[in-house]
């Protein structure tokens, strides 16, 4: 039989398991992580554009609010009225305690001179005019204006809302300047992320408010330009390689754009988290699938040459059994063919031996000789006759007689045809019976002879000192006794093991052996329905074990 390659068979059925479970599961671990990652991005730049158009009508609603109560204060008093800066000064008071949001007011003629003014730069603005500053022409052209970021007369970054008011065939033009702070706040109002940033482009790309994160007003953003946006959108961007989530949006009431950035490592963080976990998840998963495919192929493939060396061993005794029944028939027929020439040649010898009794030839000079030869003829036809006296036995297919046995009993009667020629070469008898070992129902004379056997190999194993062990066991679980006779002798070496329960094969000298002991033991044995094994290490001893069924 073939000899299977276990540890290519393991690696192979190892990694198919592996194989069919690991892929399935990866595949269903990249798939959710591409739904999660798209719907959670969704979800994101959706929550963006919700913030960007939050701050823009928070943005429209400052500006429609502060443009109607200038709008208000201008429509409700006239020129000269509001000129008089004791009375602006008033109304600009009760403005400023209801809201901050005013930095000044000023009131200017239709030639651009500042005809009153309120606020922390009187000296400096006092006595200006603005008639060639754009914000006058561009509120004189749409009679409401709302400037972008500018220097002006204070070299400072601010700006401004205007109405002009028509008064008889006049006009005039009621100015306030915004608190920056106020449109700060509503920009930076609930970011939290430590990268979030908002701010206010114009149709320049020039900044209108200060970012959180670098930029004064009137530069370049550090960002995309987003200047062109008409409506609202989102995106995910990677800009000058740092990639951020932005969302922008127009404010309706001026011609700014309100742009939002988002960190993803910090807005993405729930996903993040999630995605760890389902890393966690899937490791743990590949760890369970890879010790599970070991253990089961470690088990799979222990039962697979479990029965592979059933399998051979049963091989082996079918083989050996066939190789009996082959050798029986052989044995049989030439026992058969040289009994006859060996009964006539034992017959001429006696005869010979007859004529050397009556003949007086006694004083014949090769008369010993002579009666040596016959001798030596009778002695070989009568171990001839043993010989073939075994192989009919070996041949013959006795019925087994069915009888009660102790086998301990036996065993110890069996022992003891032996007890003084072993003790006379100083070689040991021990005994370890089993108490539990049942009556069996066998052939008395057949185990005994097979148990004699095994006896005296074991014997002329150790030749002098040394110890035969004869041991009994049962196997309550096969219903089988077992009997094992273990010598200290030199042992058998490995390449005559499969050999030694072949007839005719045997390690004696020459004379001392048939070689067919075993093998009649083992064709008794298989008769009996029982099984005979030989275990040996040279140098070690040897164990020969036979297992009989209790019935």
């Amino acid at each position: 039989m073939n000899q299977r390659n276990y540890t290519k068979l393991w690696w192979r059925n190892c990694l198919a398991i592996i194989g069919l479970s690991v892929f399935p599961l990866l595949f269903v671990t990249i798939a959710l992580y591409t739904l999660f990652d798209g719907i959670y991005t969704d979800k994101v730049t959706e929550s963006l554009k919700r913030t960007a158009e939050n701050r823009r009508d928070a943005i429209d609603l400052f500006f429609n609010e502060r443009v109607a109560q200038l709008y208000t204060i201008a429509n409700t008093n006239t020129f000269a009225t509001l000129t008089e800066e004791t009375f602006l000064k008033t109304i600009f008071e009760v403005m400023h305690t209801k809201s901050n949001s005013f930095m000044d007011i000023g009131v200017i003629d239709d030639e651009g001179n500042h005809r009153a003014y309120v606020g922390p730069y009187y000296s400096m603005l006092k006595e200006v005019n603005y008639k060639n500053e754009a914000w006058f022409s561009a509120t004189k052209a749409n009679g409401i204006y709302i400037s972008d970021i500018f220097m002006g007369f204070r070299k400072v970054p601010h700006f401004i809302i205007a109405v002009m008011v028509r008064e008889k065939n006049t006009s005039w033009i009621l100015r306030v300047t915004i608190n920056l702070k106020n449109i700060y706040d509503i920009l930076q109002n609930d970011l939290v992320g430590e990268g979030s940033d908002a701010f206010i482009v114009n149709l320049n790309n020039a900044l209108m408010t200060q970012p959180r994160i670098g930029g004064n007003y009137l530069e370049k953003p550090k960002y995309p330009d987003f200047s062109s946006t008409s409506t609202t959108n989102a995106t995910r961007r990677v800009f000058e390689g740092q990639d951020s989530f932005y969302a922008s949006t127009k404010i309706s009431s001026t011609k700014w754009v309100v742009v939002i950035k988002e960190d993803p490592d910090e807005i993405l963080l729930p996903f993040q988290t999630g995605k760890y976990w389902m890393m966690f998840f899937t490791i743990f998963g590949l760890a369970i699938i890879v010790i599970g495919a070991i253990l089961f192929t470690n088990g799979l493939i222990n039962r697979i040459r479990k029965t592979d060396q059933e399998d051979a061993s049963k091989s082996d005794m079918l083989v050996q059994a066939n190789k009996m029944i082959a050798l029986s028939k052989m044995a049989a027929g030439i026992a058969h063919e040289v009994n006859n020439p060996l009964a006539s040649i034992a017959e001429v010898a006696g005869w010979m031996k007859d004529l050397l009794a009556e003949e007086d030839i006694a004083a014949n000079k090769n008369f010993a000789e002579l009666d040596e030869s016959v001798d030596k003829i009778e002695q070989q036809v009568a171990r001839a006759r043993k010989i073939i006296h075994n192989l009919l036995g070996f041949a013959r297919r006795m019925e087994p007689a069915k009888e009660k046995i102790n086998i301990n009993a036996l065993l110890d009667e069996t022992t003891g045809f032996l007890d003084n020629g072993a003790r006379y070469m100083n070689i040991n008898i021990e005994k370890h019976y089993a108490e539990d070992v049942p009556i069996i129902t066998s052939d008395l004379s057949q185990i005994q002879q097979v148990v004699l056997n095994l006896l005296n190999n074991a014997i002329d194993a150790i030749d002098h000192d040394g110890t035969v062990t004869v041991s009994t066991r049962y196997h309550e679980k096969t219903g089988e006794v077992e009997i094992s006779v273990a010598d200290t002798g030199k042992g058998i070496p490995e390449s005559n093991l499969s050999k030694i329960f072949d007839p005719f094969f045997t390690t004696k000298e020459v004379g001392k052996g048939t070689g067919l002991g075993l093998s009649i033991s083992y064709t008794i044995i298989e008769k009996l329905g029982g099984r005979i094994s030989v275990e040996s290490k040279e140098g070690e001893g040897t164990v020969f074990t036979i297992l009989l069924p209790k019935n």
